[in-house]
C-alpha cells in the first residue's frame, strides 16, 4: 500500500508534456506552456500556424493547423489550415503522410485557391518515390522502395486532375514505375491508357505509343518463343511512325522494327529446324517460308531458302507415302467390312 501510494502521489505531481486531442493526435507542450498557442477564432488560429510555419517551427505549426481544422471544419480558414498540415509533414520529410494530408485538402476543399499547387506537390512527392526514395514504416523508419505504392500515388494524381498539366505526366510515370519493377505488361497497360486518353495531345500520344512499343520490345526479349509479343511491338512502333512521321524517334523506331523482324525470322527458323529434326518436313517448310515472310532480307533468309529447296522433294515424297498408307488402310477397312459374317449367318451357326 505504501509503494502504491508513493507512485500515485508521484504521478499526480508529475507534469504531462504529452497531450492527446481527438483529431489532432499526441502533441508535446512544455511545462507551464499551457495552451498559449490556442486562439478563439479560426482566423487567429490559422495565423498562429502560418507564423510558426514561416519561422520553421513545424511541430507548433502542425499542432495549430490541425486544431484549426478540427475546431472549425467549415470555416474559410480550414482549407488553408489543411494545406499547412501537408506542408508541415513535407517539411519534416514525411512524404507519404504529406501526400495523404494534401489529398484531404483536395477532397474536402475542392475550391481551394491553391488546388493546382497541391496537385503539383503530390506529383513531386510521387516522383521522389519514383526516383528510389524509401517509404517509411509508421511514418518514421525508412523501410523499402516500392514501385507498386508509387504507381498508386501517381494514379491518384492523375485522378485528381486528369486533364491538368500534370495529369498525363502522372499516367506516363506509372508506366515508368512498372518498367522499373520489370513488369512490362503493366507498363504497356499504362502507356496504352495514356495513348487512348490523350489522343488529342500529340506530344503525349507520341510518347505513349513509342513507350508502349519499347515496353513490348523489352517483354519480347524476355520471352524467346512467344513471337506474338514481338508482333505487338512492331504494330505499336509502326503506328507511331505512321501517326507521328516528323517525330525525331522515327529513325530509332525503324531500327527496332527491323531488329524485331529479324528476331521473328530467327524464331521461325528455330521452329522449322525443330520440325526438320523430327522429319516433319511439311511443317518445316511452313516455318522456313515464315522466315522469308517475316524478313526476306535477314541473315536467316539464305539458310531458309536453301532448306526449302532441299526439303521440297522430301516433303512431297513424305506426303505421297502418307497418302498411299491412308489408301491402304481404307482398303483394309473396306475388305474387313465386306468379309465380316452377316447377322443371319451368325444365327444359323448358333442354331446348329
Amino acid at each position: 500500500m505504501l509503494v502504491v501510494s508513493c507512485l500515485w502521489v508521484a504521478v499526480m505531481n508529475c507534469p504531462a508534456p504529452l497531450i492527446y486531442r481527438p483529431g489532432e493526435g499526441w502533441t508535446y507542450e512544455a511545462v507551464g506552456a499551457g495552451a498559449a498557442w490556442q486562439r478563439k477564432r479560426a482566423k487567429d488560429q490559422l495565423a498562429v500556424a502560418q507564423e510558426a510555419f514561416d519561422a520553421g517551427q513545424y511541430r507548433l505549426a502542425l499542432k495549430a493547423a490541425k486544431h484549426t481544422v478540427k475546431t472549425w471544419p467549415l470555416s474559410d480558414s480550414s482549407g488553408r489550415a489543411q494545406y499547412l498540415v501537408g506542408r508541415c509533414y513535407e517539411a519534416r520529410k514525411m512524404d507519404e503522410r504529406a501526400f495523404k494530408e494534401y489529398q484531404k485538402a483536395l477532397t474536402k476543399y475542392p475550391k481551394s485557391e491553391n488546388y493546382a499547387e497541391i496537385q503539383q506537390r503530390q506529383f513531386d512527392i510521387a516522383n521522389r518515390f519514383l526516383g528510389g526514395q524509401w517509404f517509411k514504416l509508421w511514418g518514421y523508419i525508412p523501410f523499402f522502395p516500392s514501385m507498386d505504392r508509387t504507381a498508386k500515388l501517381l494514379d491518384q494524381v492523375n485522378k485528381n486532375g486528369p486533364y491538368s498539366e500534370i495529369g498525363p505526366k502522372a499516367l506516363m510515370n506509372i508506366g515508368a514505375a512498372r518498367e522499373k519493377q520489370k513488369d512490362f505488361r503493366l507498363a504497356v497497360r499504362a502507356y496504352e491508357r495514356a495513348a487512348d486518353k490523350y489522343y488529342d495531345r500529340p506530344k503525349v500520344g507520341a510518347d505513349a505509343m513509342y513507350s508502349a512499343g519499347i515496353a513490348w520490345n523489352r517483354l519480347a526479349k524476355r520471352a524467346e518463343y512467344d513471337q506474338s509479343l514481338a508482333g505487338n511491338a512492331i504494330n505499336f512502333l509502326n503506328d507511331f511512325k505512321a501517326l507521328y512521321p516528323d517525330d525525331p524517334r522515327t529513325e530509332e523506331a525503324t531500327k527496332i522494327v527491323s531488329d524485331l523482324k529479324s528476331e521473328q525470322a530467327r524464331g521461325a527458323l528455330k521452329t522449322a529446324q525443330f520440325y526438320e529434326k523430327y522429319k516433319r518436313y511439311q511443317g518445316a517448310l511452313v516455318y522456313y517460308n515464315e522466315v522469308l515472310v517475316k524478313d526476306p532480307n535477314s541473315r536467316f533468309a539464305a539458310e531458309a531458302r536453301e532448306r526449302i529447296d532441299l526439303l521440297k522433294p522430301k516433303a512431297q515424297l513424305q506426303v505421297r507415302r502418307w497418302s498411299e498408307n491412308d489408301a491402304r488402310q481404307l482398303e483394309r477397312e473396306r475388305m474387313a467390312a465386306t468379309n465380316a459374317p452377316s447377322a443371319k449367318d451368325g444365327k444359323k451357326k448358333n442354331s446348329r
